[in-house]
């Protein structure tokens, strides 16, 4: 079986590659060839501007060198661009003596470069954060080869979105069949002095804000940056699924400019494409997550035919690992709009070690009347399964879950950095999907647009979120930065003494991070729960939207997100650590019309519930500014739903008092 996933991951990248190859051919009568060595695209909206170019260096070195900037403005400034290859024992093996040059790159010339036209169309996505992804780019090829006799040759392949810029590396099929082993990402990216950045050394480590030379040890991306020309910077990448993880190092050599540290080395056969690269630039820093279909766009379509089995939701954790413990928990998700439970770890043992059975249950568990009764009130089951088991019984395990009825894995602690299991946890997916498994990867990974093609991966974690305690700054950090990659599963924990918010920032938080699965109650138990009247706002609370707006916030100060599903809005924001004053304008409602307005605001010791909460129902229009006096680590949640005239007369007017 893992031959078959393996083979049919090749044919399908080869597929996609087959279609990158044709569409600089005669297959598009309007793309056009030049002979130029200098390639220079700006997006349909004259927003972004690339170029590429080969530097000469010496009479016998060449460089590919590029260039961004942003509406006039420069982003990235002159820099170096290519790969490192070690194929010389392929080569050998093969009984071709090619001359080593020092570099890979240094002896390739650029033959062409050609243009394509705009390339504009809309799209659906099965979930995500809107309904609607416009995909609008203009795009170019540059083509180099080497003169040397080893028939090597090398494409530059350029989006340019009024997103950002995107580009990758693809090589065409080697007429001798010479595998190819990438062993360095010689992608540079100059910024000009006094950027800074919002850096992570892991995907689940606390934010420093440091000067690019400041980075000493890799960092995680999406990569945030604030220059000093004003203008705010991610660095992503997309469509990762058989390359390993790359991260970014301050240069040793060259000041203000960053380095890509590949985890391991990659080998290949051509043709070829690698991870888009992508640089994101906007004028404020919540567009950057208003922007980030572009990584969608860059992930090949849904592989899936049939896609009914795939429902986002919300989801809560049993803790006792008992087969009473999770009646207790059905039943509290039945009655509260939760579509989901998990068995955490130990429902299978031990669940750290190769020795683990994950096709036997503990005794504590009578799974199939677990599973028998979550069917019966509408509550799918999920089960947490460790790589240990997932490596030694992937294969018969999924079918067997399936049997059982389950309709989710939580991986935990997998491995991801390396090619050799960034390409296993990929196909993990996609075997999950043949098996109608939904998926949900805990720890360190982060996303980078695969839930387009395979949308069974519901989401991941790859951030610092609730169950490490993390402080209200922090949380205001998270939608600048991890949020750009997409989707993440944060763990709200909403009743644990140990949280360092207040409870109207947890309930804004669970709609401002984005997660197709959201965890609620992730330390709590049914017993938890004192008829807490903010209740309503997790019952009712969506998981996937129609359209997802950024209205204000600054990196460590503040956010304020509204989501729209159907004709209701959600409104989340959260301050920081020293709290802060907050106006948000109604313009994103329909004129016209009147909404009920569900406020969920810290009340403070009036308010004589455990979790002190102030549940306000207010009537508002789209010319009113809502204002709010958020408490140190705060926040406030609001349900907008529209609401007829007879339905008014029971709620008072919102009259522009301090919330």
């Amino acid at each position: 079986m893992k031959l078959i996933i393996t083979a049919f991951t090749l044919i399908t990248s080869l597929w996609s590659n087959f279609s990158v190859l044709a569409s600089c051919g005669k297959q598009v009568p309007y793309a056009h060839a030049q002979t130029s060595t200098e390639l220079r695209l700006s997006s349909p909206g004259g927003l972004h501007e690339v170029r590429f170019r080969e530097v000469q260096i010496s009479p016998t070195v060449n460089e590919l060198h590029y260039q961004v900037d942003y509406n006039g403005k420069p982003v990235i400034t002159d820099s170096r661009a290519g790969l490192q290859l070690d194929n010389r024992t392929w080569e050998l093996a093969l009984a071709l003596r090619i001359e080593q040059p020092k570099c890979w790159m240094d002896n390739f010339v650029v033959d062409s470069v050609c243009y394509q036209p705009l390339t504009d169309h809309i799209w659906h996505p099965l979930y995500g954060e809107r309904s609607t992804v416009h995909d609008r780019y203009n795009s170019a090829v540059m083509y180099l080869s080497k003169k040397d006799g080893s028939q090597y040759r090398l494409n530059i392949e350029v989006r340019a979105y009024d997103e950002g810029i995107a580009f990758r590396y693809f090589f065409p099929e080697h007429p001798k069949a010479v595998f190819h082993k990438v062993v360095g990402d010689l992608t540079e990216y100059t910024f000009s002095p006094g950027t800074k950045a919002w850096t992570e050394q892991w995907a689940q480590a606390p934010f420093e804000w440091l000067s690019i030379g400041e980075i000493k040890h890799p960092v995680e991306r999406a990569l945030t940056l604030e220059l000093p020309n004003g203008l705010w910077t991610a660095l992503m990448d997309a469509d990762v699924d058989d390359w390993c993880l790359t991260k970014f190092l301050a240069s040793e050599t060259k000041p203000n400019t960053l380095t890509s540290v590949m985890y391991s080395p990659v080998d290949i056969v051509t043709y070829y494409a690698t991870p888009w690269k992508i640089i994101m630039t906007a004028d404020k820093p919540g567009q950057l997550l208003e922007h980030n279909d572009i990584i969608l766009n860059l992930n090949p379509p849904c592989e899936i035919a049939n896609t009914n089995w795939i429902k986002p939701g919300k989801i809560m954790r049993e803790t006792t690992i008992s087969t009473e413990g999770a009646i207790a928990t059905i039943d509290f998700c039945a009655t509260h709009h939760i579509p989901y439970m998990l068995f955490d770890w130990k429902w299978y043992m031990p669940c750290t070690s190769h020795d683990g059975d994950a096709t036997k249950v503990v005794p504590q568990v009578d799974m199939p009347r677990v599973v028998t009764y979550g069917r019966e009130k509408g509550v799918g089951i999920w089960l947490y399964v460790n790589q240990h088991a997932l490596m030694k019984q992937m294969l018969e395990l999924f079918p067997l879950l399936r049997q059982w009825g389950i309709v989710g894995v939580k991986s935990g602690f997998v491995e991801y950095a390396s090619h050799r299991w960034a390409t296993w946890l990929h196909d993990m997916v996609r075997y999950a999907a043949e098996n109608h498994l939904m998926i949900n990867i805990h720890d360190e990974f982060r996303p980078s647009g695969f839930s387009r093609t395979y949308p069974n991966l519901l989401t991941q974690e790859g951030i610092r979120g609730n169950e490490e305690f993390p402080d209200a700054t922090h949380n205001t950090i998270l939608p600048f930065t991890r949020m750009i990659n997409g989707a993440a599963d944060y763990t709200i924990c909403y009743y644990d003494k140990r949280i360092k918010t207040t409870h109207a920032h947890q309930l804004a938080a669970s709609l401002i991070f984005y997660s197709p699965l959201q965890t609620i109650f992730w330390y709590d138990r049914p017993s938890s729960y004192s008829g807490e009247p903010e209740m309503e706002w997790f019952e009712n609370l969506q998981t996937v939207f129609d359209d997802s707006k950024v209205l204000d916030g600054t990196p460590g100060k503040h956010v304020t997100m509204a989501r729209r599903k159907g004709k209701e809005w959600f409104v989340g924001t959260i301050t920081n650590n020293q709290g802060s004053k907050e106006s948000i304008p109604l313009n994103f409602l329909d004129k016209g019309k009147t909404y009920l307005a569900y406020l969920y605001t810290d009340g403070g010791e009036t308010i004589k519930t455990r979790t002190q909460i102030k549940c306000n129902y207010k009537l508002v229009n789209t010319s009113q500014t809502l204002s709010f006096n958020l408490k140190p680590s705060g926040g406030c949640a609001i349900r907008f739903v529209p609401v007829n005239p007879k339905e008014a007369k029971k709620y008072k007017k919102y009259k522009g008092e301090v919330l």
